[in-house]
């Protein structure tokens, strides 16, 4: 099933609204978004594509050019990666799950004909193949309800194991580093999978929608942001770092081997500071203008970053993610929209002291006067 055929199986659902080739809304985004939550909704992701990276060396060679360590998963686990450029810039990104035949990669939709691409050119002679498959389906949910347990029923699961993929961005995987200095974490709720379906079973879940509930994108984008969880299609431009959206909690092992990118990574990590850094914005929702990305981020009047994200949340109201410079102050903004100014309550993600962790000794220097010897006749 492709993603216009997935789109097609839930647009005729009572409410459903479609643009572009994604189901928006069923007519009430807010009450999706609490369905979602509660687990009793799936969200047909039309903007999303599967590529099966099958072949004994699969693991292997996924591991030595990205930026995940994957050698050793086992059948039924999830993580994410991201194709890093040689100087550390975010390429590609995409949920992994292993079903012990294959590895099943989930991209953005406008990210998976490049990224299966540039692992078609990465092959040589790995015992791998690469194969974008359109003709697959997505559904996400929250687990704990209903639209869980349906899933799990009707998944594909070509190997016997039923292929849905767990949301690594609940907790900092292992290898991984959080900037984020808070105490208590959104993310920690953001208990996201997502369900690879065949064009039958996405039928029959349309077909059930009444007991099963559903929700379109504007309710799982709204989740997502709250939980200030990073996307290749928002989040990420030509100069994105996955420093600077705290994206190496879930998607970077920072004690793996070489691969693409690693050291710039490292450096930045251990010595230095991300240029630009993520910001959840509480936006004022008095003039109803909800800012489109790529709207300006102001402080005292000048520009200091764009909009990535932005939503209407079921509790929280408009709310937005947000790349500013690294020396944006960390107080209250105006985000510039439509000829509209909107005040914006910061929640600062990625501190502007982040990196630099590496505990560098400092040597004491002294100046050969101070060592009794004159610098003129050294």
């Amino acid at each position: 099933m492709s993603a216009a055929a997935l789109t097609t199986a839930f647009a005729g659902l009572a409410g459903a609204v479609e643009s572009g080739g994604v189901i928006m809304h069923f007519g009430d985004p807010m009450r999706e978004q609490r369905r979602l939550v509660s687990g009793s909704a799936v969200a047909p992701l039309g903007d999303r594509t599967v590529i099966e990276v099958a072949g004994e060396d699969r693991l292997s060679w996924l591991d030595s050019i990205t930026s995940q360590s994957v050698a050793r998963l086992a059948p039924g686990d999830s993580t994410e990666l991201l194709v890093l450029d040689p100087q550390g810039r975010v390429e590609h990104a995409a949920g992994v799950l292993e079903d012990g035949t294959s590895v099943w990669l989930i991209a953005d939709a406008a990210d998976a004909e490049p990224l299966a691409a540039w692992l078609g050119r990465m092959v040589f002679r790995s015992r791998v193949t690469v194969t974008l498959r359109p003709e697959l389906g997505l559904l996400g949910f929250f687990g704990g309800g209903g639209g869980e347990s349906a899933l799990r029923e009707i998944a594909l699961a070509p190997n016997g194991l039923s292929l849905l993929w767990s949301d690594p961005w609940t907790a900092v995987q292992a290898g991984g580093h959080q900037y984020a200095n808070v105490t208590s974490h959104p993310a920690a709720e953001y208990n996201w999978h997502v369900a690879i379906v065949d064009g039958d079973a996405a039928a029959s879940v349309a077909q059930r929608a009444a007991d099963i509930g559903v929700a379109g994108i504007l309710a799982a984008e709204a989740l997502r942001i709250a939980a200030w969880r990073p996307r290749w299609v928002s989040e990420v431009d030509e100069r994105s770092l996955p420093h600077e959206s705290d994206w190496i909690r879930s998607a970077v092992h920072m004690n793996k081997g070489c691969y693409r990118g690693q050291e710039t990574v490292a450096k930045v990590h251990n010595l230095g500071h991300p240029p630009r850094r993520l910001a959840a914005l509480q936006l004022d929702g008095s003039d109803d203008v909800l800012p489109e990305p790529g709207a300006s981020v102001l402080a005292d009047g000048k520009e200091v970053g764009q909009i990535t994200s932005a939503a209407r949340h079921y509790e929280d109201g408009p709310i937005a993610l947000a790349i500013l410079s690294r020396r944006a102050p960390a107080g209250d903004l105006v985000v510039h929209s439509d000829g509209t100014d909107i005040a914006a309550a910061q929640q600062v993600i990625v501190p502007a002291d982040a990196g630099a962790t590496a505990d560098v000794p400092r040597l004491t220097r002294l100046s050969r006067r101070a060592e009794g010897q004159d610098p003129r006749k050294a």
